[in-house]
Protein backbone atom coordinates (compact mmCIF):
# COMPACT_ATOMS: atom_id res chain seq x y z
CA UNK A 1 0.00 0.00 0.00
CA UNK A 2 3.08 2.25 1.04
CA UNK A 3 3.97 2.05 -2.91
CA UNK A 4 0.59 2.68 -4.12
CA UNK A 5 0.59 5.84 -2.16
CA UNK A 6 4.24 7.20 -2.80
CA UNK A 7 2.76 6.34 -6.92
CA UNK A 8 -0.09 8.07 -6.63
CA UNK A 9 1.46 11.31 -4.30
CA UNK A 10 3.95 11.15 -7.72
CA UNK A 11 1.15 11.32 -10.00
CA UNK A 12 -0.37 14.25 -8.41
CA UNK A 13 2.56 16.30 -8.07
CA UNK A 14 3.55 16.18 -11.83
CA UNK A 15 0.66 17.87 -12.60
CA UNK A 16 -0.86 16.29 -15.79
CA UNK A 17 2.67 15.55 -17.47
CA UNK A 18 1.83 12.54 -19.55
CA UNK A 19 5.24 11.71 -20.54
CA UNK A 20 6.94 12.27 -17.16
CA UNK A 21 3.84 10.08 -15.17
CA UNK A 22 4.07 7.11 -18.04
CA UNK A 23 8.08 6.99 -17.99
CA UNK A 24 8.52 6.27 -14.11
CA UNK A 25 5.60 4.26 -14.27
CA UNK A 26 7.14 1.90 -16.86
CA UNK A 27 10.78 2.56 -14.67
CA UNK A 28 8.85 1.16 -11.94
CA UNK A 29 7.10 -1.46 -13.76
CA UNK A 30 10.51 -3.40 -14.94
CA UNK A 31 12.02 -2.78 -11.47
CA UNK A 32 9.85 -4.06 -9.70
CA UNK A 33 9.80 -7.34 -12.32
CA UNK A 34 13.54 -7.04 -12.33
CA UNK A 35 13.45 -7.30 -8.35
CA UNK A 36 11.37 -9.93 -7.93
CA UNK A 37 12.86 -12.32 -10.13
CA UNK A 38 16.12 -11.25 -8.67
CA UNK A 39 14.22 -12.28 -5.63
CA UNK A 40 15.34 -9.17 -3.51
CA UNK A 41 14.63 -9.01 0.44
CA UNK A 42 10.94 -7.04 1.03
CA UNK A 43 12.96 -4.56 2.18
CA UNK A 44 15.49 -3.71 -0.51
CA UNK A 45 12.08 -4.28 -3.22
CA UNK A 46 10.45 -1.45 -1.30
CA UNK A 47 13.49 1.20 -1.76
CA UNK A 48 14.18 0.14 -5.18
CA UNK A 49 10.36 0.17 -6.18
CA UNK A 50 9.98 3.70 -4.49
CA UNK A 51 13.25 4.88 -5.72
CA UNK A 52 12.05 3.89 -9.39
CA UNK A 53 8.80 6.32 -8.54
CA UNK A 54 10.95 8.92 -7.29
CA UNK A 55 13.97 8.86 -10.10
CA UNK A 56 12.92 11.54 -11.62
CA UNK A 57 11.62 13.90 -9.39
CA UNK A 58 13.45 16.95 -11.04
CA UNK A 59 12.97 17.00 -14.43
CA UNK A 60 9.93 19.72 -14.03
CA UNK A 61 12.15 22.19 -12.11
CA UNK A 62 15.32 21.24 -14.58
CA UNK A 63 13.19 22.10 -17.72
CA UNK A 64 12.19 25.34 -15.20
CA UNK A 65 15.86 26.03 -14.33
CA UNK A 66 17.53 24.65 -17.73
CA UNK A 67 15.54 23.91 -20.30
CA UNK A 68 16.54 20.87 -20.68
CA UNK A 69 16.60 17.76 -17.70
CA UNK A 70 20.73 16.81 -18.24
CA UNK A 71 21.14 13.65 -15.88
CA UNK A 72 23.62 15.42 -13.72
CA UNK A 73 21.20 18.01 -12.99
CA UNK A 74 18.88 15.77 -12.36
CA UNK A 75 20.65 13.84 -10.09
CA UNK A 76 21.80 17.24 -8.00
CA UNK A 77 18.36 18.59 -7.94
CA UNK A 78 16.86 15.34 -6.90
CA UNK A 79 18.20 14.61 -3.95
CA UNK A 80 16.68 17.50 -1.90
CA UNK A 81 13.07 17.39 -3.72
CA UNK A 82 12.88 13.28 -2.85
CA UNK A 83 14.26 13.76 0.82
CA UNK A 84 11.21 16.50 1.08
CA UNK A 85 8.51 14.45 -0.49
CA UNK A 86 9.52 11.52 1.23
CA UNK A 87 9.43 13.08 4.70
CA UNK A 88 5.34 13.35 4.33
CA UNK A 89 5.66 9.21 4.78
CA UNK A 90 6.25 7.34 7.91
CA UNK A 91 9.37 5.74 6.61
CA UNK A 92 12.64 4.67 8.70
CA UNK A 93 15.53 6.88 8.19
CA UNK A 94 17.82 4.64 6.71
CA UNK A 95 15.41 3.61 4.33
CA UNK A 96 14.81 7.35 3.23
CA UNK A 97 18.99 7.43 2.97
CA UNK A 98 18.99 5.18 0.22
CA UNK A 99 15.56 5.85 -1.57
CA UNK A 100 17.53 9.73 -1.97
CA UNK A 101 20.99 8.39 -2.86
CA UNK A 102 19.62 6.05 -5.94
CA UNK A 103 17.29 9.30 -6.83
CA UNK A 104 20.69 11.44 -6.73
CA UNK A 105 22.73 8.84 -8.65
CA UNK A 106 20.36 7.09 -11.34
CA UNK A 107 22.64 8.19 -14.38
CA UNK A 108 26.09 7.35 -12.37
CA UNK A 109 27.39 4.12 -13.95
CA UNK A 110 30.16 3.46 -11.50
CA UNK A 111 30.72 2.85 -8.28
CA UNK A 112 27.13 0.67 -7.99
CA UNK A 113 26.77 -0.44 -4.51
CA UNK A 114 23.75 -3.21 -5.08
CA UNK A 115 21.36 -4.90 -6.22
CA UNK A 116 18.92 -2.02 -6.03
CA UNK A 117 21.05 0.82 -7.77
CA UNK A 118 22.11 -1.84 -10.55
CA UNK A 119 18.29 -2.68 -10.82
CA UNK A 120 17.30 1.00 -11.02
CA UNK A 121 19.99 1.53 -13.96
CA UNK A 122 18.99 -1.46 -15.84
CA UNK A 123 15.00 -0.69 -15.62
CA UNK A 124 15.58 2.96 -16.59
CA UNK A 125 17.48 2.18 -19.35
CA UNK A 126 15.13 -0.30 -20.26
CA UNK A 127 12.74 2.67 -20.81
CA UNK A 128 14.83 4.99 -21.79
CA UNK A 129 15.63 3.35 -25.10
CA UNK A 130 12.22 2.79 -26.30
CA UNK A 131 11.42 6.77 -25.32
CA UNK A 132 14.82 7.83 -27.62
CA UNK A 133 14.14 4.90 -30.42
CA UNK A 134 18.26 3.72 -29.86
CA UNK A 135 19.79 2.44 -32.49
CA UNK A 136 20.81 -0.93 -32.58
CA UNK A 137 24.23 -0.22 -32.17
CA UNK A 138 23.51 1.82 -29.18
CA UNK A 139 21.57 -1.22 -27.75
CA UNK A 140 24.61 -3.46 -27.84
CA UNK A 141 27.15 -1.09 -26.45
CA UNK A 142 24.09 -0.87 -23.43
CA UNK A 143 24.14 -4.60 -23.39
CA UNK A 144 27.75 -4.91 -22.09
CA UNK A 145 28.28 -1.80 -20.56
CA UNK A 146 25.09 -1.86 -18.15
CA UNK A 147 23.32 -5.15 -17.95
CA UNK A 148 24.76 -6.94 -14.77
CA UNK A 149 21.60 -9.06 -13.16
CA UNK A 150 20.50 -11.93 -15.35
CA UNK A 151 16.83 -11.08 -14.93
CA UNK A 152 17.39 -7.56 -16.49
CA UNK A 153 19.31 -8.69 -19.32
CA UNK A 154 16.79 -11.28 -20.36
CA UNK A 155 14.36 -9.12 -20.26
CA UNK A 156 16.52 -6.70 -22.27
CA UNK A 157 17.15 -9.07 -24.80
CA UNK A 158 13.35 -9.79 -25.16
CA UNK A 159 12.35 -6.25 -25.73
CA UNK A 160 14.49 -5.55 -28.03
CA UNK A 161 15.19 -8.88 -30.24
CA UNK A 162 18.59 -9.41 -29.14
CA UNK A 163 20.05 -12.44 -29.25
CA UNK A 164 23.83 -13.36 -27.30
Amino acid sequence: MRIAKIAAKMIEISQGNLHDIEHFLKVHAYARLIGQLEQLAPDRQFILEAAALLHDIACPLCRQTYGHTNGKQQELLGMPLAQEFLSKFDLPAETVERIVFLVGHHHTLTEVDGPDYQILLEADYLVNASESSDSPAKLRHAQQALFRTQSGLALFRSVYGIDD
